[in-house]
């Protein structure tokens, strides 16, 4: 919290007001460090995805990152521009676009992946390394919305 920002106890103890200061913090670290290289967030989610997936369908792409399809042509158009990515017609299915990486999006990517990690780091720098893990842990299973009787290895809840 900032020196200047009024003390609200109970709204700063809310985990979801909590967690909205830390993705706040996390989205400008990394958004900073792209910036670097200048790189969006956008370009860089559909970029990651690309080399996680590819070759994509360009209609697959747009679900999994869930980009308006709108969004997902600018973001691919500029890619394009900057020969990070091809557009290909499919060869399962000729009306589609298969998106791949190039050379040059595989290195643009690496650098992007350093920078993004420097970023992560940087958030995390509080945390010792066993805190880091729990913590990482505990919020995916809150973004998974699973309760902990159902994870891996957690004890069932006395009752």
């Amino acid at each position: 919290m900032a020196d200047n920002e009024p003390a609200l106890p109970r709204i700063q103890a809310l985990p979801s007001w909590l967690l909205n200061r830390a993705s706040a913090r996390g989205r400008r670290l990394v958004t900073e460090a792209l910036a670097q290289d200048g790189m969006r967030m956008p370009h860089h989610a559909v970029l990651s995805a690309v080399a996680d997936l590819g070759p994509v369908a360009q209609a697959e792409l747009g679900r999994t990152t869930g980009f308006d399809p709108k969004d997902m042509v600018g973001i691919l158009n500029d890619l394009q521009a900057q020969e990070l990515i091809t557009r290909a017609p499919d060869p399962a299915d000729r009306r589609k676009n298969a998106i791949a990486l190039t050379p040059a999006g595989r290195r643009r990517l690496a650098r992007l992946t350093r920078l993004g990690d420097e970023a992560n780091e940087a958030l995390l720098a509080a945390l010792t390394p066993a805190e880091r893990e729990l913590f990482l842990a505990l919020l995916s299973r809150v973004v998974a919305d699973t309760p902990p009787e159902a994870q891996p290895g957690t004890p069932p809840a006395a009752g």
